[in-house]
């Protein structure tokens, strides 16, 4: 049996699995998110453990594997004696080090990194603890290394080819930490975790008084590609979630991406991505930010009871605008408000957003996927996969299991390369005339954010 977790943005799910992959078991605990100034994000990185043992616990079952997918390019830095973290950790939505990002040679990490220069990645994070927080014995890790680390008390100081990907620090080609960019940011070689394959066994923790192997590690969205089958070039995902991210798998091919798109290994190889830094988040603060709705599971019917959006155009950017503008001074803006609009609009435009974003993405790569595969929570909602249909003019297939990430993990762990199977799936039913108004009309919001 595997447990499989899932260490997200804004949660911690724990799926209990057998030697067939089915799910068996399922725990989850939400984790709070910490805003001490405006564009700063953090988590307590105790309370991220706390999340993964308490969801463990819940799923139950008799495992005897561990594997784990995490939120990528959130950045902890911890001491080696003791395990204890000595910051907050600082989350991949932080924008903090947005003027650091400017000054960067662009190119130069274009080519590298597969990347742009942009908060959203863990080198100018990581460069930005050690200068408030510098001195001997420290560790850094990104998720994925930091429950590693907890599991086996200290014993394994690692972090998978994926997230390590995302760090800004590693040649994409060599997919080992780069000496040129560690002198650039000051990130000294001690400080770093070994690189492991995402399939690789790394040794036996302990959780909840269980010893498990820890075996199939990868970033969110890597994961996500892999347990939605998508092993050949050319195959396409989107996930759904706080963010949502577009990948497309590209062989042995570490070329350098297209302009707005990034290139990141992926368990088996490599991919295009686009990465959406704002979507489910968006409905997230039209609850918590605003009290407009109650639950995320209101806004199909509400976005559904109003024709359209009358009007308003709403461009989530609360954390700058990631692919394809990679825009870290967007903020967010909502257009066209008249005395006519009420809640069911300003939701409907959230929700539409989210699709005209992936649209975006898909838009900038050389060759769309014929057929999207969607996962994540937000595929549950069939006004917004319908929409993206419309938009994308091609059929969206979502996943039977929406947890496609924890899944991922769970066949890397077992040596599989299987799909999780398709559930609904939505064909295109707008005319292009329609998606044509709908897209000029969010382009025209668009550059309005960008400009303001």
């Amino acid at each position: 049996m595997i447990l499989a977790i899932d260490q997200g943005t804004t949660g911690t799910t724990c799926l209990a699995l057998d030697d067939d992959l089915r799910v068996t078991g399922r725990g989850y605990r939400e984790l709070p998110q910490h805003f001490p100034r405006p564009g700063w994000v953090e988590h307590d990185p105790d309370e991220i453990w706390a999340t993964v043992t308490e969801s463990a616990r819940d799923a139950g079952g008799e495992p005897t594997v561990v594997a784990i997918t995490n939120q990528r390019e959130t950045t902890l830095l911890w001491d080696r004696a003791t395990g204890k973290p000595v910051a907050p950790a600082i989350v991949w939505q932080d924008r903090r080090t947005a003027e650091r990002c400017r000054a960067l040679d662009a190119d130069l990490i274009r080519r590298k990194t597969g990347l742009v220069p942009d908060p959203y990645f863990s080198a100018t994070k990581l460069e930005w603890l050690l200068r408030e927080h510098a001195r001997d014995g420290l560790a850094f890790g990104t998720v994925d290394s930091f429950l590693v680390w907890r599991l086996t008390g200290g014993e394994q100081h690692v972090i998978d080819v994926t997230n390590a990907s995302r760090t800004m620090l590693v040649d994409l080609e060599t997919l080992d930490w780069d000496d040129e960019l560690l002198t650039l940011f000051g990130i000294p070689r001690d400080l770093l975790p070994r690189i492991v394959g995402s399939a690789e066994s790394v040794g036996e923790g302990e959780l909840n008084g269980r010893t498990l192997e820890i075996r199939g590690i990868a970033g969110d969205q890597q994961a996500a590609l892999y347990g939605q089958g998508c092993h050949a070039s050319g195959d396409g995902k989107a996930t759904y979630g706080t963010g949502s991210f577009v990948l497309v798998h590209t062989g042995d091919d570490a070329s350098a991406p297209p302009a707005g798109l990034l290139k990141t290994a992926a368990a088996d190889g490599y991919a295009l991505e686009g990465a959406v830094l704002t979507s489910g988040a968006a409905v997230q603060w039209l609850r918590d930010g605003l009290g407009l709705i109650g639950s995320a599971a209101e806004t199909e019917a509400l976005a559904a009871s109003v024709p359209d959006t009358g009007g308003v155009h709403f461009v989530p950017a609360l954390t700058g605008l990631g692919s394809p503008w990679w825009d870290s001074d967007a903020r967010g803006l909502v257009t066209g408000l008249t005395r006519g609009t009420t809640t069911a609009h300003l939701v409907r435009a959230a929700l539409e957003a989210i699709a005209h974003q992936v649209a975006d993405v898909v838009d900038a790569l050389p060759d769309a996927p014929r057929v999207l595969r969607a996962d994540g929570g937000a595929t549950a909602n069939a006004f917004l996969m319908q929409f993206q249909a419309d938009l994308l003019q091609a059929p969206v297939e979502v996943a039977v299991e929406r947890e496609t990430t924890a899944l991922g993990a769970a066949a890397l762990a077992a040596g599989r390369e299987t799909g999780v199977g398709v559930g609904a799936v939505y064909e295109p039913k707008r005319s292009l005339d329609e998606v044509a108004e709908r897209r000029a009309g969010w382009r025209l919001a668009l550059d309005l954010t960008r400009s303001s």
